[in-house]
């Protein structure tokens, strides 16, 4: 029952250690732990395979090399999860960021109203939040007034003009 002890706990270190120094070994061994390979996957067979042991022998009863067998089995099934998990989170993609041009066309709210010559500005929602900015206009807009957002001709600022209805 120690061996198994022993076999678990250390898979549980392994397990520790590949995730306090993620990658480190990854990039010693040049992408030779990749997929089967992998410290998670190993730790997850290592350790089930030994509780998985001990439980097998301590509370089933079982003889050794069948224990052995169980928590083999065990780890097996263990290491095929953390594979197919960690497979799924590395393809998980994101949405792709908002940019300037992503603004063309959108409605805003003025909250600073807008001289003819000078700068005010608008609230935009831009991919579900709210943004500020500094907004020009040909004409001058009062505050409250909706507007669609015409140009970005930098990253904080926006030439509008007013909805016509």
């Amino acid at each position: 029952m120690a061996w198994f002890l022993g076999i678990g706990i250390t898979g549980v270190v392994l397990l520790v250690l590949s995730l306090v120094f993620d990658g480190l070994l990854d990039g010693l061994f040049d992408g030779a732990l990749d997929g089967w390979l992998s410290l998670p996957v190993i730790a997850g067979f290592l350790s089930m395979t030994g509780f998985g042991a001990v439980i097998a022998h301590e509370g089933l009863g079982l003889a050794p090399a069948a224990a052995t067998a169980i928590g083999a089995a065990a780890g097996v099934g263990t290491a095929w999860l953390t594979y197919r998990l960690s497979r799924m989170l590395l393809r998980d993609q994101t949405d792709a960021t908002p940019t300037g041009d992503d603004l063309i066309g959108t409605s805003a709210n003025v909250v600073t109203a807008i001289p003819a010559a000078g700068y005010g500005e608008v609230l935009v929602r831009l991919g579900g939040q709210t943004v500020k900015f500094a907004a020009r206009s040909a004409v001058p807009v009062a505050r409250g007034t909706e507007v669609w957002v015409e140009a970005v001709p930098s990253p904080t600022s926006v030439v509008v003009r007013p909805v016509e209805r």
